[in-house]
């Protein structure tokens, strides 16, 4: 049976998600729920632009703190298919947040929203990227936590676990576990034989922007590796301050000649990005027909 959704829920389940063989590849435009099903089933991950959420589940704590300002579910519906997930070790299980301000959110509230939306959209996939947050316990332990969910939660089905990449076919469904721990299983997340980041975040905006422009173009010129472009920053100015300042300057790039186009941009995780109207749509439209 498949645990209800709810917060700090700690029930497990397992993915619904259906065959993408049958999903049609007539639509060029998808909704934004819906974008990657048109989308060819040997397409891979690093040929897509894929908006994501930098700490993502970063909604209490104050202005210096506060990243977001939407639920995970809403971030998936919007076009988000990066999740940035700070992991507290704590009880043996794990809590989300950012710095030492707890997200009034567990770990099993962001697989349960994940596995709801994947069983609603099966022609999709989720990255996340899981990252030990105001804890300390070494890559062993943070390992038997984790087995935890896969097991007695049941949520292994879920998740892909493999250290290679999975094509979009492979992906659909699932949850494609980019392991920021030396302790996890999945794609290592940041390995530089792999990914290629560029992650300035204390570059304050009038530097950070010049970084930004620079790696999609680098992303739209040398293709091959999976860029990583986050466009969040910390320094200066409170995140929602910088991100005033910053997405609507990515949004005007993105809807540029210079970019028009292009593809493959890889993954851009950003706060606030349903703030600047337009944006996430900006982003998907960098991404190969169907």
């Amino acid at each position: 049976m498949l645990p209800a959704a709810g917060l700090l829920s700690y029930a497990g389940g397992t993915s619904n998600a259906v065959a993408a063989g049958g999903l049609s590849r007539a639509r060029t435009r998808a909704a934004p729920s819906d974008w990657m099903a048109a989308l060819r089933p040997s397409t891979a991950l690093r040929s897509l632009t894929i908006p994501g959420s930098h700490d993502a589940g970063a909604r209490f704590g104050g202005p210096w703190v506060e990243c977001q300002d939407t639920l995970i579910a809403e971030q998936l519906a919007a076009g988000i298919r990066f999740l940035d997930i700070r992991c507290r070790a704590i009880d043996g299980v794990f809590a989300i947040h950012h710095g030492a301000f707890f997200q009034n959110l567990m770990f099993g509230d962001v697989l349960i929203a994940c596995r709801d939306f994947l069983s609603a959209h099966p022609g999709e996939t989720v990255l996340m990227r899981v990252k030990q947050e105001y804890s300390t316990v070494d890559d062993q332990e943070f390992r038997q936590i984790f087995d935890v969910y896969l097991d007695q939660k049941g949520w292994r089905s879920l998740l892909w676990l493999d250290a290679a990449l999975p094509t979009l076919e492979q992906a659909r469904g699932k949850v494609v576990l980019l392991a920021d721990n030396g302790g996890l299983p999945g794609v290592r997340y940041g390995d530089t034989a792999l990914f290629d980041i560029q992650d300035d975040y204390q570059a304050e905006p009038f530097a950070k922007y010049p970084k930004i422009r620079d790696q999609f173009r680098k992303a739209a010129t040398s293709p091959g590796p999976f860029y990583i472009n986050f466009v969040s920053t910390a320094a200066a100015l409170p995140p929602e301050s910088n991100a005033s300042r910053l997405n609507p300057q990515v949004r005007a790039f993105l809807e540029g000649s210079e970019m028009a186009g292009k593809t493959g941009l890889g993954i851009v995780p950003m706060d606030f990005p349903e703030a600047e109207s337009g944006l996430i749509d900006a982003l998907l439209r960098h991404n190969p027909a169907s």
